[in-house]
């Protein structure tokens, strides 16, 4: 990426009507963010038509898959589609590959027994597909003398959405960056940089190896405006995933078992204590956006990816982020 781009981005996809998708990518070119970035998450917007309509809707921004489960296509579809997008957009897209969320994969009876074993496979067949490489190989995947008739125009970045700590430590040595998730706090940031810097000492890597922190976002001149904006959706993340290192490196975790014990899910979004709000998203006036996106950067983040709340507002978020944030990071 060059290094004129802004290390904000804009994450695209799951928590925006599919109609919406094209102007948000535009709007995100002509505003100045760094890079876009689409969740794929079941069921809401398919990411690899979401990427291309995004993709041809811009003339040069980057933009990054993030993620799609490794489990939902077999490596070499998901090879060809990479392979394709980047023929059709050379340069513009990165690959990003993670589990799944576990109750979605279980809703489709497809998770693996042994998630990393699969990553690991599915992460190195990809990208031996997309250098042009032919693969036969069994695992939890089997291959048979696959080879893409069309691979990469560029040598298309790989990067792995991951949470835990072997899966940080597995990235490091396997992928060339990183997605961290929502809800990703600056100790949490700092705590899997560590981790993913030892995954790459054991794999004796020494190239760049780039962080990408998606955030939830809102800004306005009003700050409990934003902070109410994001409350349902940090609800929403915590009680989808309550038992990892999202909640454990910041040591809320014993208090949000306590909390879901008490009010349940649906509950939850009442319940938050206002410092998770302050700890778990950007959300703010302008300049304590300002404050939270540069402590993110400083934390070991390349680039922070905007989820922008609310969703029907996004446009007016953007352009005050535009106007009043990014100029000053």
């Amino acid at each position: 990426m060059s290094a004129a781009r802004s290390p904000v981005g804009l994450v695209l996809g799951s928590h925006m009507p599919p109609g919406d998708i094209v102007a948000t990518a535009r709007a995100a070119e002509q505003l100045g963010f760094g890079e876009l970035w689409f969740s794929e998450d079941c069921f809401f917007s398919g990411g690899m038509a979401g990427a291309a309509a995004a993709l041809s809707a811009t003339t040069d921004i980057p933009l990054g898959l993030g993620i799609v489960s490794a489990s939902a296509r077999h490596p070499a579809i998901l090879a060809m589609e990479l392979a394709t997008l980047d023929v059709l957009f050379p340069g513009r897209i990165y690959g990003g590959i993670g589990h799944g969320v576990p109750a979605w994969l279980d809703q489709m009876g497809i998770m693996p027994p042994r998630a990393l074993s699969a990553l690991r496979q599915c992460v190195g067949a990809v990208r031996r597909l997309c250098d042009g490489e032919q693969v036969t190989e069994d695992g939890h995947y089997r291959f048979h003398r696959i080879e893409l008739a069309h691979p990469t125009a560029t040598r298309v970045p790989l990067y792995t959405g991951v949470v835990n700590e072997k899966g940080l430590r597995l990235s490091g040595e396997i992928a060339d960056g990183t997605v961290l998730s929502t809800l990703s706090g600056t100790d949490y940031v700092r705590w899997a940089r560590a981790r993913i810097d030892e995954g790459r000492k054991t794999a004796d890597r020494t190239d760049d190896h780039r962080l990408v922190t998606y955030a939830l976002f809102s800004v306005d001149h009003d700050r409990e405006v934003a902070r109410r904006a994001v409350r349902e959706s940090v609800a929403f993340y915590l009680s989808a995933m309550p038992d990892t290192a999202l909640s454990r490196v910041p040591g809320i975790q014993d208090e949000l078992t306590a909390l879901l014990a008490e009010v349940g899910a649906d509950g939850l979004a009442d319940a938050l204590p206002e410092q998770w709000i302050s700890d778990l998203a950007v959300a703010g006036d302008p300049d304590e956006c300002v404050q939270k996106l540069r402590a993110l950067l400083d934390a070991g983040s390349d680039s922070v990816g905007l989820w922008l709340f609310p969703a029907p507002e996004a446009g007016r978020i953007a352009e005050l982020a535009a106007r009043e944030v990014l100029p000053r990071l």
